[in-house]
């Protein structure tokens, strides 16, 4: 059962904060894939609220490029929509590969990807990819907008710098953040599906034949964050792809994760699914550019 005191759809921005003002203790709820998990579970905070709905606010599932070439991704799509989408698929494939991820069919089609983003995971499946892509997150309060870097949008587990009556409105991806890169998501969980990650890699590269320009990796379930490995990348840059130097990233990594042991993988396990999945993700990069 669920200890909900009341239901309210906004359609606009304008109506949520309004309602927002009128129940400040109301929780967002869109494909509500989290939050009614929690309510039934009798978290702290979900119980006895009421719940504004806000899949109907029209501007939070607009997709588009900017002129500049900035991808703009409306926070209330759902994964499938995301994975879909001919913007992503063409300009941040490596998203649209993450998001297919999720769960099953029935979550990927309620749950939303500005949902997995607010939650705070270290193992939701867009935000390892989002970090790679450089994501800049707009914030939303009824006295304006804000801009916030995805890497400081979450603060710790299941910690976000979202205040109360603030709103997710827009997840914007810059040209300079995917034009000319390639990548691959591995996700390492217990089954294929209906599962999250016991550990993920999203890696993306730029490269001129076989010397890195440019690397970016994050990792989920590393920490209780996702977290980039700028010491790994940062070495990576001008260094010929070889054997040795995708085993010298994966060292690099080690030095910079903060595993840990839980049920679902140890943290040996874990450590040495970090030294091995970046080279892994460049490899399989490499195979997937060179087929097209």
């Amino acid at each position: 059962m669920y200890d909900i005191t009341g239901y309210h759809e906004a359609t606009t921005l304008t109506d949520y904060f309004t309602l927002i003002e009128k129940y400040p203790e109301a929780k967002i709820i869109a494909g509500g894939t989290d939050v009614l998990v929690k309510a039934r579970e009798y978290k702290k905070g979900f119980v006895g609220v009421p719940l504004i709905g806000i899949t109907r606010i029209s501007e939070l599932h607009d997709t588009y490029l900017t002129a500049e070439g900035t991808l703009v991704i409306g926070p209330a799509n759902s994964f499938t929509e995301v994975a879909a989408h001919p913007l992503v698929k063409k300009y941040t494939p490596l998203l649209a590969e993450a998001v297919a991820l999720v769960g099953g069919p029935q979550t990927r089609n309620c749950g939303t990807i500005g949902g997995n983003v607010c939650n705070g995971a270290t193992s939701a499946d867009s935000a390892p990819t989002l970090f790679a892509y450089n994501a800049v997150l707009e914030i939303a309060t009824k006295d304006g907008v804000k801009d916030v870097p995805i890497a400081d949008f979450y603060k710790g587990a299941g910690w976000v710098d979202l205040a109360p009556g603030q709103i997710l409105t827009k997840i914007k991806i810059e040209q300079k953040d995917y034009a000319g890169f390639i990548g691959h998501y591995t996700k390492f969980a217990q089954r294929q599906a209906l599962d999250i990650a016991n550990l993920s890699c999203a890696t993306l590269v730029k490269h001129q034949d076989d010397v890195i320009e440019e690397l970016r990796i994050c990792f989920g379930v590393a920490a209780p964050t996702p977290i980039r490995m700028t010491g790994a990348e940062h070495y990576a840059q001008g260094k010929t792809i070889t054997d040795e130097t995708l085993k010298q990233i994966g060292a690099a990594c080690l030095t910079e994760t903060h595993t840990r042991n839980s049920w679902r993988a140890s943290k040996e396990y874990r450590d040495h699914l970090v030294q091995l999945l970046p080279g892994r993700n460049i490899v399989e990069a490499l195979k997937g550019e060179a087929a097209k």
